[in-house]
């Protein structure tokens, strides 16, 4: 579609009144104000002429394969010279759907004989599906009087995964003991079950592992190693109730769960053991059997991606009484989620016990910031102090709860959600190392 600019339209209207003031001056020169219209569509055409030609138009636009949440990615619009030795300016926007942020308004330069390269920015809120629908292009002449516009078809859809990138290498620390003088082959030991073999004690050793036995036939004292098991089932059960769509640092409680969860997967597969997925609120919204190797890490990430928020409140009855049913041997659950008023939390820990008698649990919230700034800002009011004391009333019931489950054997984890993935990793290396599933 070719049209005039605002320019265009100005410079042929400023002429009517020179027009009519030449007619009514003199009426035998009414042919000087015809030629001005006719100069000015003649320019308005040389203009046309000189612009970039819409039949050598052959844009291309590839949006990317994946997105991720918190993160910025851009659909790529190039746009080749094609034999057209002129600079051209192009100004590109997407229409796309779903949520993410509102489309720019981008422009980019088209060199003599080179090519146009424009990034659309794509900023997800959310995790999901995105849909890039189309790509709409605008260039105009080296006079600014007329202007392009044409329609590029895209028509994709683009999955918004959990942000799991630059995880990878904080994973890989916890196998890397030796990274400094190369990649070797290491039986990982630790205070497992299964004998491994026996080794003179040494101070600091744990003095409950000596062999007396076999110390009093060498002659010196010698202790026993375990290795650490493997083929553990793993399943992470993640709350998707209204709680946890608090936006915490640009993220919702759910997402920070995800990647933490993901960082855990990553550890567990590395490890040996089998890992599944697990989300309910009101309803059960997913099950994923526990799978093994890291062949089946991308298929844990779409597992999680599919977890969409719901504003429902959590049926922990109902949750984890399915959860437990399913679980056909004893597994290591973690549970993400959180709570806020004691008649939940006391449906909460009702269903936990039952789960506690035949699996081992790891309690996972994180420690919300609102709760504590209201305690610790400095009142200026009343309010304020109202607002503060409500609210150590509330992290003293936490507190509370807690205590109640670690003396149901109940492992809890309240951090910062910032700290999550490594508070997490680290509580599950040492349930490895004591042997505890």
């Amino acid at each position: 579609m070719i049209k005039p600019t605002l320019r265009a339209v100005l410079i042929f209207a400023a002429g009517i009144p020179l027009a009519l003031m030449i007619v009514i001056y003199d009426p035998v020169l009414w042919p000087l104000s015809f030629n001005y219209g006719i100069l000015v569509l003649i320019v308005i055409a040389s203009d046309a002429a000189l612009a970039f030609p819409p039949r050598l138009l052959r844009a291309k636009a590839v949006p990317p394969d994946r997105l991720y949440i918190g993160d910025r990615s851009a659909t790529v619009v190039t746009v080749p010279a094609n034999g057209f030795r002129r600079a051209a300016r192009f100004e590109a926007i997407a229409e796309q759907r779903g949520d993410i942020e509102p489309a720019q308004v981008v422009a980019g330069a088209l060199a003599p004989g080179g090519e146009a390269r424009i990034a659309l920015p794509l900023v997800p809120r959310r995790r999901g599906r995105v849909h890039v629908d189309q790509i709409w292009l605008r260039w105009r002449g080296p006079l600014s009087l007329v202007e392009f516009n044409r329609r590029i078809a895209v028509n994709r859809a683009v999955d918004v995964l959990p942000n799991v990138r630059g995880l990878h290498g904080t994973a890989l620390q916890f196998f890397t003991q030796e990274a400094i003088h190369g990649i070797k082959t290491q039986t990982q030991k630790g205070e497992g079950t299964e004998f491994e073999a026996l080794r003179e004690y040494t101070p600091g050793l744990d003095s409950r592992f000596i062999d007396w036995k076999h110390s009093a036939r060498h002659n010196k004292l010698v202790c026993k190693e375990f290795r650490t098991e493997r083929n553990h089932h793993v399943v992470m059960a993640f709350d998707t109730g209204y709680l946890m769509l608090e936006p915490v640092g640009g993220l919702a409680r759910l997402d920070h769960a995800i990647i933490a969860g993901l960082q855990l997967a990553w550890v567990s597969l590395q490890g040996g053991d089998l890992v599944g997925t697990y989300g309910f609120d009101a309803r059960v919204r997913q099950y994923m059997t526990p799978v093994r190797g890291m062949s089946s890490f991308p298929r844990l990430q779409r597992a999680t991606a599919e977890l969409d928020y719901h504003h429902q409140e959590t049926n922990f009855t109902l949750g984890l009484a399915e959860l437990n049913a399913r679980l056909k041997r004893r597994a290591l659950v973690i549970l993400f989620t959180d709570f806020v008023d004691t008649i939940t939390a006391e449906l909460l820990i009702e269903s936990m016990q039952r789960v506690a008698n035949r699996h081992l649990v790891v309690f996972v919230t994180q420690r919300g910031s609102v709760l504590q700034n209201a305690v610790d800002a400095s009142p200026r009011q009343f309010t304020d102090v109202a607002q503060a004391v409500i609210a150590q009333d509330f992290l003293r019931e936490r507190s509370i709860v807690f205590e109640r489950l670690e003396r149901l054997g109940i492992q809890c984890l309240d951090v910062p959600s910032t700290s999550l993935s490594v508070a997490l990793v680290n509580r599950y290396l040492m349930i490895k190392e004591r042997g505890l599933i």
